[in-house]
């Protein structure tokens, strides 16, 4: 919302509920699992970036997640077309594109199979670009890689990661895969940059700096002055616990997954990538991780996230 403000744009902010202000943005309630209002809010708007998801490992949420992510985002384009929007910009993921291999980080032409694993997120989000691409609006998007940085109230996942280490959570080294790990201000930047000069049809990876696990785990350290865990979980006894995680959070709706499985499976990967394209077409340049690590971790400190440490 800054970014767009900043860049000379007048922002409608379609937000779920009634009553939700972001600063002093005019707002208009919706939901997308409640599509029908969605032509009515767009009106008058000449461009629509959508960036609503919902963003969760957590077993109970699958269904919810296929409705927000894929039909909610099916729905919203076609208002869009309605509506007359002229240029979309989508926030996909770079899980889109999968794992790195043969040691090359992955580029916008790979694709990751959905198919693998059909009830998880990132098979929604798959699916979401599936979606996107075929409505009759000029779609482009942007695939960022992990995002940290303040603002993240949830958290997401990845917040919840660094929520987790700066708590004492880690009891154990993280498995030897690794991510890409990107600023969340150079990730908003990189929207306005896609909404200027992105070319419809086109997939844009925003990253920051490839790391291992162990290294990200080694910033979180230096970071909140936590130590990193000496031992590492071997592999099968990591599976299990994941999988006996998975049931608990099935029999208990609400429960949050303390090992989701489908994070397991992700951390032992290399999920490292190429954003050059980006780097190129829509002039997207990444400020360091560490500081935006920094960001995140005084953001939580300051509003108690890390109370009643162990």
């Amino acid at each position: 919302m800054r970014e767009l403000r900043a860049a000379g744009y007048r922002v409608r902010a379609l937000v779920r509920g009634s009553g939700v202000r972001i600063g002093d943005c005019e707002t208009v309630a919706g939901d997308l699992e409640r599509p029908g209002a969605f032509a009515h809010a767009l009106d008058g708007c000449r461009f629509l970036v959508h960036c609503a998801a919902l963003y969760s490992f957590a077993p109970g949420d699958r269904a919810a997640m296929r409705a927000v992510n894929v039909a909610g985002t099916e729905s919203l384009l076609a208002a869009a077309h309605i509506a007359g929007i002229e240029r979309a910009v989508l926030t996909s993921s770079s899980a889109t594109v999968g794992p790195a291999h043969g040691g090359e980080p992955a580029t916008e032409t790979s694709h990751a199979e959905a198919e693998r694993s059909p009830s998880s997120y990132h098979a929604t989000k798959v699916a979401q670009e599936r979606v996107a691409f075929s409505s009759r609006v000029p779609v482009v998007a942007v695939l960022p890689t992990a995002p940290v940085g303040p603002n993240d109230h949830k958290p997401t996942p990845t917040g919840a990661m660094i929520v987790d280490f700066a708590r004492g959570r880690m009891i154990a080294k993280p498995p030897p895969g690794g991510m890409n790990v990107v600023a969340v201000e150079d990730v908003a930047r990189a929207h306005v940059a896609a909404l200027r000069a992105g070319r419809p049809g086109e997939r844009y990876l925003i990253g920051g700096e490839n790391l291992t696990l162990d290294r990200l785990w080694e910033m979180l350290s230096e970071v909140t002055g936590r130590p990193v865990p000496q031992a590492r979980v071997p592999t099968p006894v990591l599976y299990t616990i994941a999988y006996v995680d998975e049931l608990r959070c099935f029999i208990r709706r609400d429960a949050r997954p303390l090992a989701p499985l489908e994070g397991v499976r992700m951390a032992h990967e290399q999920m490292f990538v190429d954003s050059s394209k980006a780097e190129r077409e829509l002039g997207h340049r990444a400020t360091p991780v560490a500081a935006a690590l920094e960001r995140a971790v005084r953001w939580y400190r300051d509003r108690g996230y890390f109370r009643n440490t162990a």
